[in-house]
């Protein structure tokens, strides 16, 4: 889902080179297609067709090392003013007139004495600053044009699994610390969240239900918690199973033997992590403690999970 909270800034300068580890001339015009700058050494089909960097970061570069510096000599395709860059997320778009750019990799590995800048002053302000992209839809780009960064809203559920719950015998615990978790793995990959909880019965169908209405929205994570106990109400796992594309078997497995290891009865959990189409469902057992546990593994893995059901398998 795109957030309509967008910032429109300028393309200062468009720029090209025909070998990599080398600054870029600026030029005209840039024509981007499915393999990203046409002519450019850097085009592929991979996920880094595009470089974007911004006179901002420039600037304070320059100002640290100081000299000054040219369009291109960061080897960016495109330099910016306008738009915060280092705020900008992983799948976030930007769109240029026609062309659509969607950011796949915030930064890089410093090639050190492969990058000109590095080898002039032992630096460079594109490992930390720069955004790459690859190309959605392409299409002529040139300075003085418009970009708009288009923000992804993250869209998260959270079902809480209790008979008791439900019935308002005691309050939910597990679900809002769930949430806690997840605004703070959000916060730290600039992902601008929605989350929803739900509150349901130890009930197969209310939860089939339920997750099939979640998969057709949408939804980009399910953190499910209780029922995964051996219990005659425990019906979560038979419920997610029953709708899973894949089983990711390796995360319960890893977090099963971590705690098992201190408490056997950890042992006996019986929660899974699965896809659904391109929602990834994580079924938790239902105590703060678990939730606590758990998510301090899942959410290890679960931006590169995602980002993998999105074809972005970026190592």
């Amino acid at each position: 889902m795109i957030d309509q909270d967008t910032v429109t800034g300028q393309v200062v300068s468009v720029n090209c080179s025909t070998e990599k580890g080398t600054s870029k001339t600026p030029v005209p015009e840039i024509v981007l297609d499915e393999m990203g700058v046409v002519q450019d050494a850097h085009a592929g089909a991979w996920h880094r067709q595009v470089s974007l960097l911004s006179t901002e970061s420039i600037e304070r570069f320059a100002a640290n090392a100081g000299r000054t510096f040219g369009f291109g000599d960061f080897a960016e395709n495109i330099t910016t003013r306008g738009v915060d860059l280092p705020a900008v997320a992983v799948l976030d778009r930007f769109l240029i007139g026609p062309v659509e750019l969607e950011v796949t990799q915030l930064g890089k590995k410093c090639h050190g004495g492969g990058c000109a800048i590095f080898r002039e002053v032992g630096a460079c302000a594109m490992p930390k600053e720069g955004i790459f992209c690859r190309v959605v839809t392409g299409g002529t780009v040139k300075a003085g044009d418009p970009i708009r960064h288009v923000p992804r809203q993250w869209r998260l559920r959270i079902i809480t699994l209790s008979d008791r719950a439900f019935q308002g015998v005691y309050e939910d615990q597990s679900g809002p610390r769930a949430r806690m978790h997840l605004e703070s793995f959000c916060e730290r990959n600039r992902w601008r969240p929605q989350i929803e909880s739900i509150v349901l019965p130890d009930d197969a169908d209310r939860l089939r239900a339920e997750l099939v209405s979640t998969r057709g929205q949408g939804v980009d994570v399910v953190i499910t918690t209780g029922g995964t106990g051996i219990g005659p109400r425990d019906i979560t796992p038979e419920v997610v199973m029953s709708l899973a594309d894949k089983l990711i078997p390796g995360v319960m497995e890893h977090i099963r033997l971590l705690y098992g290891a201190q408490k056997p009865n950890a042992l006996l959990s019986r929660s899974v992590a699965a896809v659904m189409g391109k929602t990834l469902v994580y079924s938790l057992p239902g105590s703060v403690k678990a939730v606590d546990e758990y998510l301090g593994e899942i959410l290890k893995t679960m931006a590169h999970a995602v980002y993998m059901l999105h074809s972005l398998d970026a190592h």
